[in-house]
């Protein structure tokens, strides 16, 4: 009898230990710096780069389909952003500020197939870093660590505003949308891409909801999630935008991101053992939240919204 409830038993140790590891080592949401931390933490130690590649966003899938390549599905979100934001049509040499660059993923993308002259910007110095040691010599990418919230540009600086999965970290999104569209030229262009819950005042979350936005929230460094309406009405309203903002749920484009992302550790598992035991243990860290993201994303809790306007 014993020996038939020790693997039952085993996966009740393994499984209950894992979410004690998951938990005593969340990563609330305290200020701009321990979202800094947190993405200084994730560069050093390389795993999404081998993992992911050199974007850290989602993926586009046409029509849904779950077949494209991940990282290509990365590649093709700028590309799908760009055109349906309108910046396709500024001509080269376009200054660009891209917030929360990351590791110049999409910054290198805008420089070398569109010809814009990209500054990124991100909160994290490891960040800008390795942005830098990734970005060939005579791209015209910048990179710069900087707040969002803070920005030290002058008004009007930039023919563009480029900015994806950057927004929920930001305590104030009412302050996100003054700096963004304070740097973006009259009648320049804002791409933007964000996850939104979906408004929880019309439709208030359940317990069940609640727990997993709680996690949502606390696991990745997020202040507070606002709906695709909620933010689209901050950007609508504000003295820069003149009113002219459109918006849009890519749920249905984007969703296939999040299984993928587990997988490309069975797809490619030497990225991880190549890293060490120790990786291992933070690529499965990280399972259960991202299968916390697919169940809300598919659920309608959370949602892909982008955004456009003429500045």
């Amino acid at each position: 009898m014993f020996e038939l409830l020790l693997p039952f038993f085993i996966l009740v140790v393994f499984l209950l230990a894992s979410y004690f590891i998951w938990r005593i080592n969340a990563r609330k949401y305290i200020s701009s710096r321990t979202v800094a931390s947190a993405y200084d933490a994730w560069t050093q130690d390389k795993l999404l780069e081998r993992l992911w590649g050199e974007h850290i966003h989602l993926g586009f899938y046409p029509s849904g389909n779950i077949n494209m390549d991940f990282r290509k599905a990365k590649v093709q979100f700028v590309h799908e952003l760009v055109k349906w934001s309108g910046l396709d049509k500024l001509p080269k040499g376009s200054r660009i500020l891209d917030v929360g660059c990351g590791i110049g993923g999409s910054s290198r993308i805008l420089a070398k197939y569109y010809g814009f002259n990209v500054t990124g910007i991100t909160i994290s110095p490891a960040q800008v870093k390795r942005a830098r040691e990734l970005t060939p010599s005579g791209l015209t990418c910048n990179f710069k660590v900087m707040d969002a919230l803070d920005l030290k540009f002058e008004d009007g600086s930039f023919d563009a505003v480029w900015s994806v999965e950057a927004g929920a970290h930001m305590n104030d999104k009412n302050k996100f949308a003054d700096e963004i569209l304070r740097a973006l030229r009259p009648g320049g262009y804002l791409a933007l891409a964000d996850w939104n819950s979906r408004d929880l005042r019309a439709i208030p979350p359940s317990f069940v909801e609640r727990f997993v936005l709680k996690q949502l929230l606390e696991q990745w460094v997020h202040p507070n999630f606002i709906s695709i309406n909620e933010f689209g009405n901050i950007l609508r309203t504000n003295k820069n935008s003149a009113g002219r903002v459109i918006s849009e749920n890519w749920n249905s484009y984007t969703n296939p991101s999040w299984y993928d992302s587990i997988i490309e550790g069975i797809r490619r598992p030497l990225a991880i053992l190549s890293l060490g035991p120790l990786a291992i243990v933070k690529s499965i860290r990280e399972i259960p939240t991202i299968l916390l993201m697919n169940w809300a994303f598919r659920k309608g809790l959370m949602e892909f919204g982008v955004y456009k306007c003429r500045g």
